[in-house]
């Protein structure tokens, strides 16, 4: 009998959570459907890879759900672990998802269900879809994960909801040919971008934080994921070279926009409340300095990359920084009108404030500076 299903476990340090994670996939296969487990483990100090051998040893029934360990003698990257998985995978159809049960094994029939029967390429648990969550998550986590999800779709031009699930179940067949980068966590997003006609469809899910064991987000993996975006966002540029379309390079170029404003935001944000918590400074004074920070960090990088001016020559430079400044002022003012009447109005939390009224005086931005600032066509 041949493999139909193979289900990618990419790991790290998880021996509290590794064969909980195993038993409970058996618990909800599908029926009369053979799958196989590829624990992908990157030298876990704690045994890990051992410990989801000796659990398959242990069950009794073997024939319809067999378990594989990867032992890698370096840790290599989450990408590249899952990539190691695939290689390795019998099925035609492959799942990957995480160990720690924020990705619920329950979930797994109604993926390879919709697979099967909407005979789409690619389906996405997803956490944004109406009908999704994520329950266990601080405000910093989801603002962070909001931030990356909206540079993701806005710069690489992506419709889908939650291109940064680590949660998917994909045809084998779509990755041939797909010369993978690997860098950092999020394969998906450069399965999504580099692979040519798919169809993809989302299904929602409660995402729960994990219980056991420790995250892996860090600043690494937030440099990684930047890194990775900028790769793709290469890719996709030089595919679209020779692109003629108006509509096309007038909303590439609004989506850069809009992806430099969403890393304002996550400047913005941070430098806020360091001013507020670290230097017990008041919240508008701190606004005040946020906004400084990210009108300098916008105008660096629409210049550079969204309208691609790389003349800096200093009395240019300064009178662009000076429209710049003076257009993202308008959106200031109404991000600190915002603000002030969110908290002391309404009694809204500062950090949920702040977060609104940055993204409200965002959209008039781009149309001020394409036209005033950086001379062009409104709507070319």
């Amino acid at each position: 009998m041949n493999t139909e299903v193979s289900i990618v476990i990419p790991t790290y340090n998880e021996s509290e959570n590794i064969k909980g994670i195993l038993h409970l996939i058996k618990e909800h296969l599908p029926k009369n459907t053979i799958v196989e487990a590829i624990v992908v483990d990157d030298n876990s100090p704690d045994g890990t890879g051992k410990i989801a051998e000796d659990y398959f040893k242990s069950l009794k029934e073997k024939t319809l759900y067999t378990i594989n360990v990867i032992n890698r003698k370096t840790k290599e990257g989450l990408s590249s672990a899952i990539l190691n998985g695939i290689e390795q995978a019998k099925g035609k159809i492959v799942i990957v998802m995480d160990s720690d049960f924020s990705h619920p094994p329950q979930l797994i029939p109604k993926l390879l269900e919709v697979l099967k029967q909407s005979k789409t390429d690619i389906v996405v648990a997803s956490r944004y879809l109406n009908g999704g969550n994520i329950q266990g998550w601080s405000l910093k986590r989801k603002i962070i994960s909001k931030i990356g999800t909206m540079i993701a779709k806005k710069g690489l031009g992506i419709k889908q909801s939650d291109p940064m699930s680590g949660f998917f179940a994909f045809n084998k067949d779509v990755i041939k040919g797909i010369n993978f980068d690997a860098i950092g966590y999020k394969l998906l997003l450069e399965m999504i971008v580099k692979a040519k006609g798919v169809s993809i469809k989302e299904v929602p899910y409660t995402f729960l934080d994990r219980q056991n064991g420790k995250s892996k987000l860090g600043i690494k993996t937030i440099l990684e994921f930047g890194h990775a975006v900028w790769k793709l966002y290469r890719h996709g540029k030089r595919e679209q070279k020779n692109e003629k379309r108006t509509s096309v390079r007038f909303v590439s170029k609004a989506a850069r926009f809009f992806s430099v404003g969403a890393s304002g935001l996550g400047v913005n944000y941070i430098m806020s409340i360091l001013f507020t918590s670290s230097l017990d400074m008041w919240y508008l004074h701190a606004t005040i300095l946020g906004i400084m920070f990210s009108i300098t960090s916008n105008f660096i990088l629409n210049k550079y990359w969204t309208f691609e001016d790389r003349d800096f020559a200093a009395k240019r430079t300064i009178i662009q920084y000076g429209k710049f400044a003076g257009f993202s002022s308008i959106g200031a003012l109404v991000q600190l009108g915002m603000v002030y009447y969110l908290v002391d109005g309404l009694t809204m939390t500062y950090p949920i404030a702040l977060v609104s009224a940055v993204a409200t005086a965002a959209f008039s931005n781009f149309i001020l500076n394409k036209k005033w600032t950086f001379k062009e066509k409104v709507w070319d």
